[in-house]
């Protein structure tokens, strides 16, 4: 390895970084992670700190799972490439896809399409939503509803139906056809409303609007994640995703589920839909499928959209795919990923620290006015910096910033994204992690106030 000078120097001098401007990343330099066991992450200097992000939302198993690893190992010697394209296929994607039906089968998701990443699979999901309506005979239906303040990605699709126009305004125009409703962010919302139940009626109420409005003949789907992710972690009311699945039914829309972030556990639960109950006709995952170990996605299918494919003729066809759509590397890592998943189940830890993260966060909001929410499902949590309660004023500039510094320098990663602060840890953290995750999120509040 190259010694921690050169890393520095060259750090932004060739690379530009997701997210960022490349002259931020000059003047403001981020942390080199050169090394990580079990949820710490060590960086260039040696400094290791608990990574209360894991990864990206995606090593829920932490850095030490050696099945993957030894997955990976043994098929990087094995067969390090072949494609799933018409005419050939790979003996791991094969028997990914058969355990994925196995764990996606509570969710009614039988058949899978393998995608580089969760972008491509919010792409492919659109596609096919698409094409779906087509093969019956309903080829008007082609628009798309999503949530603002959602995430889908970075595609043109994807771009298309986020709810956040820091992730669209540089790119437009982008697809024609899609419209956002407000989702229910119960800390701001565009209704006044202060009871999480109704605002779900409220803004399931505003989807059958939309439906109504465009015509539901020419609605293909909603995309929704179960709990908005890069949004702000915005926990919908329990009620709210069956009522959209109602909506959806009734029209004849299909329902996309994004669980990019949510599936294997996040949530307290297996999968986001699981978690509210819902059975959605696409659900888009990718992120801990591998543990993070390697690029792979996986658009799961509900079987009764297969169906409608499978028992068309030629206009089933899906002409959509990746070079590394089944990659047998990834789909090794994946096989190894979600068998560790269900050997250990560790939904049920987020299920019970996820509470206890979110308790000390309340805490901590009660005694540091610049916490003006704080919010969370499972082992997904973020606090949102205000310099007013009463106006809800957003915190942001140099104080977020100052937070997430001094945290680092305290012990534990958190990202910060506008005026949020978002948790994610790997899934396999146990409460000593929380206690720590809890101090180090008190000295970054302490340094924020003083900024």
């Amino acid at each position: 390895m190259k010694d921690s000078n050169f890393l520095k120097e060259n750090n932004a001098r060739h690379m530009w970084h997701p997210m960022a401007h490349p002259a931020d990343s000059m003047a403001n330099p981020p942390a080199i992670i050169t090394g990580g066991e079990g949820v710490h992450i060590v960086d260039v200097d040696g400094h290791r700190t608990i990574d209360a992000v894991g990864g990206l939302w995606n090593v829920n198993l932490g850095y030490s799972c050696k099945a993957v690893k030894e997955a990976v190992t043994a098929q990087m010697d094995a067969l390090p490439y072949y494609s799933t394209f018409r005419g050939t296929s790979n003996d791991k994607a094969i028997e990914l896809s058969y355990l994925l039906q196995d764990f996606f089968a509570p969710d009614g998701l039988t058949r899978s399409f393998f995608t580089s990443g969760g972008s491509d699979s919010v792409e492919v999901a659109l596609k096919l939503a698409r094409q779906y309506h087509r093969i019956r005979g309903e080829g008007t239906r082609t628009k798309f509803i999503s949530l603002e303040k959602g995430y889908h990605g970075t595609h043109f699709g994807g771009a298309s139906v986020n709810g956040n126009s820091k992730f669209r305004n540089s790119y437009e125009p982008l697809l024609a056809g899609c419209y956002h409703i407000p989702g229910p962010y119960l800390y701001r919302n565009p209704f006044g409303i202060t009871e999480p139940e109704a605002l779900a009626q409220q803004s399931a109420a505003m989807l059958e609007r939309e439906i109504g409005f465009q015509g539901a003949n020419t609605v293909a789907a909603f995309i929704m994640e179960p709990v908005l992710g890069a949004g702000g972690v915005v926990p919908p009311h329990p009620t709210f995703m069956k009522l959209v699945r109602e909506i959806c039914d009734k029209h004849g829309v299909l329902l996309i589920a994004d669980e990019v972030i949510t599936a294997f556990g996040r949530t307290g639960d297996e999968t986001g839909s699981r978690h509210w109950g819902v059975q959605p006709d696409f659900m888009c995952t990718a992120k801990a499928i591998t543990n993070g170990y390697f690029p792979f996605g996986a658009l799961m299918i509900h079987g009764r959209v297969a169906e409608v494919f499978e028992g068309s003729k030629g206009e089933g066809s899906v002409d959509s795919g990746y070079t590394y759509s089944g990659h047998p590397v990834g789909a090794a890592a994946a096989v190894a990923a979600v068998e560790e998943t269900m050997r250990i189940k560790p939904w049920e830890n987020a299920a019970t620290l996820g509470p206890k993260l979110r308790a000390g966060l309340q805490d901590l909001a009660r005694r540091h006015d610049i916490v003006g929410d704080v919010r969370g499902e499972g082992l997904m949590c973020a606090i949102e910096f205000v310099t007013d309660r009463k106006t809800k004023a957003p915190a942001t500039g140099a104080a977020p910033l100052a937070f997430q510094k001094a945290a680092y320098e305290d012990g534990v990663m958190v990202r910060v994204s506008g005026n949020n602060a978002i948790f994610s840890p790997p899934l396999v953290i146990d409460q000593s992690h929380v206690d720590k995750i809890l101090s180090a999120t008190e000295t970054g509040l302490n340094a924020m106030v003083a900024a």
